[in-house]
């Protein structure tokens, strides 16, 4: 008999052993026995086996007792920042159209074929009419008086604000001030001694750490909803118009009502402000973006001390360089370069020009060109910063004092004047029609639209709209479109994961396509 066969009585003998004690556990729970069986329960780090004839102490597995440690990190800290979270409603007053009468074909395969020979559609004659919405978002206390911190997208336009808070107790709010740059708004409410959050530093905060998501998805009676994940990203820079937004990524489910709610750590302190989500059907797909403490911080205590929010202008209009020009001059991926310098700026009166390439601001290296329009709108009017740029080969520091952004286009010069922008949500690069471009595709003159100058190819736009680079966006959701601020004040208007119509122009070919995007 060789080694294996001598050896494999004993193993299969104690498996059969082994599987008869689950066996025998199995059948004699099934069928009531479970007095003649061990009963197993946790007690710490201990585990007690209860048998009826004796009883065995047993120390429970390494991994076990970390286990434990680790979930009882996560009940802490809902116990702790629960109460600091509150839900807000939102009363908005929405004014609809109301058909006079119906088109008895709409919506059928048969519409268009009557409309062709002139037959009125449904709402044409209708009466406007008002409703009230009821919005849902969330919240958290920022100081024990009563100042809390929202999304600005939360409140804006509301008539009314009330604020639920983890006790129950409900109070009206009034707007202290808000910040549609960063999306961020401070409400107060008449209450003493409340629970607060702490703050944590964004700056510290690493891919893979775990978070906790707090607020009311989807529906009021899920308030304080606790959700948890890590991490994902950080530095998830994105552009519309005017405003250029640094994000933190996370995997902790954040779905509609989310919104103004915490993203904090396991040490209990605000990392985040839950603000968005990347999906294609309308909720969580696992993509969520927060407003990162640091920024939250910043503006909270401005708003709260002032009303508004001062930030500080360079006065430059710019864009990523291209990768010809970072071959060419050996530049980092983050190079911004400036395409133009308004007159009497900061920017201007430093000596930058335009062709100049930015590189860092303040011994800070640019790891993405988008980190410009931040790092500037994080300082304030007055502050001297030393701007490293590379000038045709030749790298140089320029001392910059900075100007005051004016409130109603802040960062708009960093953000290129709308004239060139990037949607990370729809997929698409572009900018204002220029008379370049008409002359490029021998246009007319008075030619209008949102040139598409670059798809993500991994986007909805690329795969399933067929949207491609040197397409002309002409209308959007059934309106005319003449510049990138009115593509952007559309999309604006839309929820996220509304499908929309655009109609684009194909300047090679002449012919005009109608696709649909999703935001």
């Amino acid at each position: 008999m060789n080694t294996w066969n001598r050896m494999s009585i004993p193993v299969v003998a104690a498996a059969m052993f082994f599987g008869g004690i689950l066996f025998a556990t199995s059948g004699a729970n099934f069928l009531g026995r479970e007095d003649r069986v061990a009963a197993v329960s946790w007690a710490g780090d201990r585990t007690v086996v209860a048998d009826a004839e004796k009883a065995v102490d047993w120390t429970a597995p390494e991994a076990v007792a970390s286990v434990q440690e680790f979930e009882t990190a996560f009940v802490s800290v809902a116990d702790r920042i629960n109460p600091a979270v509150v839900q807000i409603r939102a009363e908005r007053v929405v004014r609809q159209q109301v058909p006079q009468f119906s088109q008895p074909f709409q919506g059928s395969p048969f519409e268009d074929f009557f409309r062709q020979f002139g037959m009125p559609q449904g709402g044409q004659g209708g009466q406007e009419r008002e409703y009230r919405s009821q919005g849902l978002g969330s919240g958290v206390i920022l100081r024990s008086d009563g100042y809390l911190v929202t999304n600005n997208h939360v409140i804006e336009g509301a008539e009314n604000l009330s604020v639920l808070l983890f006790d129950g107790k409900e109070y009206e709010a009034e707007v202290v001030g808000s910040d549609a740059f960063t999306d961020l708004a401070i409400l107060k409410i008449k209450a003493e001694d409340l629970p607060i959050i702490r703050f944590g530093d964004a700056e510290r905060l690493k891919v893979g750490q775990w978070v906790m998501a707090f607020g009311s998805p989807l529906a009021a009676e899920l308030n304080n909803t606790v959700t948890t994940g890590i991490v994902s990203a950080v530095g998830r820079y994105s552009s519309t118009g005017t405003s250029v937004q640094n994000y933190l990524q996370t995997d902790a489910a954040i779905n509609p009502g989310n919104s103004g709610g915490p993203l904090v750590n396991l040490n209990g302190e605000l990392v985040g402000i839950n603000t968005a989500i990347f999906t294609r059907t309308g909720g969580y797909q696992g993509i969520g973006f927060a407003i990162p403490v640091n920024t939250v911080q910043r503006i909270s205590e401005q708003l709260i001390e002032n009303g508004s929010v001062q930030r500080a202008r360079l006065g430059v209009e710019y864009g990523a360089a291209s990768d010809a020009l970072r071959k060419a001059l050996d530049l980092p991926a983050g190079a911004a370069q400036v395409g133009n310098v308004v007159d009497g700026s900061a920017a201007e009166k430093a000596g930058i020009r335009e062709g100049d390439v930015i590189l860092g601001v303040d011994g800070k290296k640019l790891d993405n060109a988008l980190a410009l329009s931040t790092i500037i709108g994080s300082l304030q009017p007055g502050d001297d910063v030393d701007i490293l740029i590379n000038r045709e080969g030749d790298e140089k520091t320029i001392r910059v004092t900075l100007g005051a952004a004016e409130e109603d286009a802040a960062g708009e010069a960093e953000s290129g004047d709308d004239d060139a922008s990037v949607s990370e949500s729809l997929g698409l690069s572009y900018q204002n029609m220029t008379e370049d471009i008409a002359r490029r595709f021998e246009l007319e003159d008075d030619a209008r639209g949102v040139f598409i100058t670059n798809v993500d190819q991994g986007s909805f736009a690329f795969r399933e709209a067929n949207v491609r680079p040197g397409m002309l966006i002409i209308e959007a959701n059934r309106k005319k479109v003449d510049s990138v601020a009115d593509f952007e004040e559309i999309v604006g208007g839309l929820e996220e994961g509304d499908t929309f119509l655009i109609r684009v122009r194909i300047l090679e070919s002449g012919t005009t396509m109608l696709t649909a995007l999703e935001k």
